[in-house]
């Protein structure tokens, strides 16, 4: 029988190629191997997520990304967060186990912290609950199904450790009921470069949608920071954030001789982006036409997930029964 590796996402807004890369693409090869399992945390979005209809529509655009980028719902299992139920009890089963000095040293509760404070701010300003306990949610969404492995990019490493340490306390207090998962880290593509240097991310606006119209596509291309060389100078391709993009989609032969190419002078950045821009397009344009396809279907994206639950469901039940029974609550089912 297949291990089981499990993958979410938030959705926090449109999907683009540092998700791609960094998670999505390396969650779905790993269907190859295990039995995989992919939900949108619908819920965790809720720290930051306050419109109703905005929720809907980024959980819509997240599942048609995904079916879109080459997900058969026949093959795994995808499911939305909110479906499962008892994905909220295990959380507080978890919390239960979980110190409050771990989760102070969470990352994402302890920068906006240290942001505050350097603000001359009180230091849990615009920190809701939620946020705060937001690595007990996410253990729960992993140790439900008794997964074996986790991808994760860099920045959520920790909060695997976190799952880890909580479900290695539980197993300790009673036995080993809970699986306790590794992560996945593709090395090669742990943070990948955005617009200005930076991590990719939508916090900084420096993202490149997956399926933002093609003009959208080359506009934001075309944004990329470069420094003011001319085309006949030599140029470090390591510190060149066109580069740095380019390399996880063109091929190997082409990657080489692009790297030369700066070595020795001769490469025109206006030249290169416009490269970029054709690779994007070679790669995304036909599940670019599949996603809107999908996204005017509102009512089959419903009735993926839906299925998705019914099969997720069915393996959360009885682990949420073995802990039912190993902490002693009456009535267990």
């Amino acid at each position: 029988m297949k291990q089981i590796a499990l993958t979410g996402i938030k959705p926090t807004g449109q999907p683009h190629i540092g998700n791609y890369l960094g998670m999505i693409k390396p969650a779905l090869e790993l269907a190859e191997d295990y039995q995989a399992l992919y939900f949108i945390a619908d819920y965790h979005a809720l720290t930051t997520v306050k419109n109703k209809k905005e929720l809907e529509e980024l959980t819509y655009q997240v599942t048609a990304t995904w079916l879109a980028l080459g997900l058969n719902p026949d093959d795994v299992i995808f499911y939305r967060q909110s479906d499962i139920p008892e994905v909220f009890e295990l959380a507080w089963v978890l919390a239960c186990f979980t110190s409050k000095g771990l989760l102070n040293r969470a990352h994402a509760y302890k920068t906006i912290v240290e942001d505050n404070v350097a603000a001359g701010r009180e230091e849990d300003k615009g920190i809701n609950t939620g946020l705060y306990t937001y690595p007990v949610l996410m253990a729960a969404d992993i140790l439900l199904y008794g997964s074996h492995v986790v991808p994760v990019g860099l920045d959520q490493q920790q909060h695997l450790e976190i799952t880890r340490d909580v479900a290695m306390m539980f197993n300790n207090n009673y036995r080993e009921v809970l699986v306790v998962p590794e992560a996945v880290i593709r090395k090669e593509v742990m943070t990948i470069t955005g617009l200005d240097g930076r991590k990719m991310s939508k916090s900084y606006n420096n993202v490149i949608p997956i399926f933002a119209p093609a003009n959208q596509v080359r506009k934001q291309v075309m944004r990329i920071v470069t420094d003011s060389k001319r085309p006949e100078e030599p140029k470090d391709p390591d510190a060149c954030n066109v580069f740095a993009i380019y390399r996880h989609f063109a091929d190997r032969d082409a990657i080489d001789a692009k790297r030369q190419l700066y070595i020795d002078g001769g490469l025109a950045y206006g030249d290169m982006k416009n490269e970029l821009y054709e690779l994007l397009e070679t790669t995304f344009s036909a599940q670019r036409n599949q996603y809107n396809a999908l996204m005017e279907d509102r009512k089959e994206l419903d009735k993926v997930l839906e299925n998705g639950a019914e099969k997720a469901r069915a393996i959360a039940v009885p682990i949420m029964r073995k802990v039912r029974k190993a902490v002693g609550v009456t009535g267990a089912r």
